[in-house]
């Protein structure tokens, strides 16, 4: 089967969300997605413990009656789905990292890190409702969306998840990685800017990097082409897989004979 063709076998796709711990802004890639890759979104919990080890065990369950899948990591969930990959080689056979980081994304996060308390993080939270307010109508997805994050997440846990992420990294997670590695990122990300992926190219070569149009919310604003991507991926990665078994089967045979 040439690289990038559709596949017949379904195959599991799980969603590791920002943030928001919901499957709010993953809405318009589900479906984009074609039929075959079976998007699985893990939520995270409202309340309790939200730091990277309590998550990754929530994930490791979650993928226990799944024979093997990708995974993709959005934003927070970058780090994540690198822990994992590395958790799961078995099971896991590509990793998708969108809008995301190994390090604090920008150097100064970290030295705001006092400044991730529930307090804060309402008011900033509140603050830009405003800009989405006056420049989405009333009716508009975007605006309707972020409004649901918002009832469903509170300032507290949002805290909690920023203060797990200024303290992260993932730069071995990342080169140690078993899998192929994809990374989407946005053209106009204020939040994840450029110097990220470049961390991430330089800690490991092999990484490939495809751009979309947009910004933080790029996944979310350009799912179509955040699809095909990612389709495009997926089945290279399987049609490699499938030559890889094709030829140790013949190995066996020949051995056998």
């Amino acid at each position: 089967m040439a690289a990038g063709a559709p596949l017949r076998q379904p195959t599991a796709l799980v969603l590791l969300p920002g943030l928001d711990g919901t499957d709010v802004f993953f809405r318009p890639l589900i479906a984009a997605l074609p039929d075959w890759i079976e998007p699985r979104v893990v939520h995270f919990p409202p309340e309790g413990v939200n730091d990277y080890p309590a998550l990754l065990s929530l994930v490791r369950a979650a993928l226990a009656d799944i024979p093997y899948c990708y995974v993709l990591g959005s934003s927070f969930a970058g780090p994540l789905a690198l822990m994992a990959a590395c958790a799961e080689p078995d099971k896991i056979r590509g990793v998708v990292l969108s809008t995301t980081f190994v390090t604090a994304p920008r150097p100064t996060y970290t030295r705001l890190k006092f400044a991730a308390v529930t307090p804060a993080i309402w008011m900033l939270r509140a603050c830009r409702r405003i800009p989405v307010w006056l420049s989405h109508g009333p009716v508009d997805q975007f605006r309707l969306d972020k409004a649901e994050t918002w009832k469903r997440v509170s300032a507290r846990m949002v805290a909690a998840r920023i203060r797990t992420l200024l303290e992260v990294d993932a730069r071995d997670l990342l080169r140690r990685c078993p899998q192929p590695v994809l990374c989407l990122a946005g053209t106009n990300d204020g939040v994840v800017p450029g110097r990220n992926v470049d961390e991430m190219k330089r800690v490991r070569p092999s990484v490939e990097v495809r751009m979309i149009e947009g910004c933080h919310f790029a996944l979310y604003k350009n799912a179509g082409p955040a699809g095909a991507i990612i389709r495009r991926f997926v089945a290279d990665v399987e049609a490699r897989h499938r030559q890889s078994a094709g030829r140790h089967a013949g190995v066996h045979r020949l051995v056998s004979g």
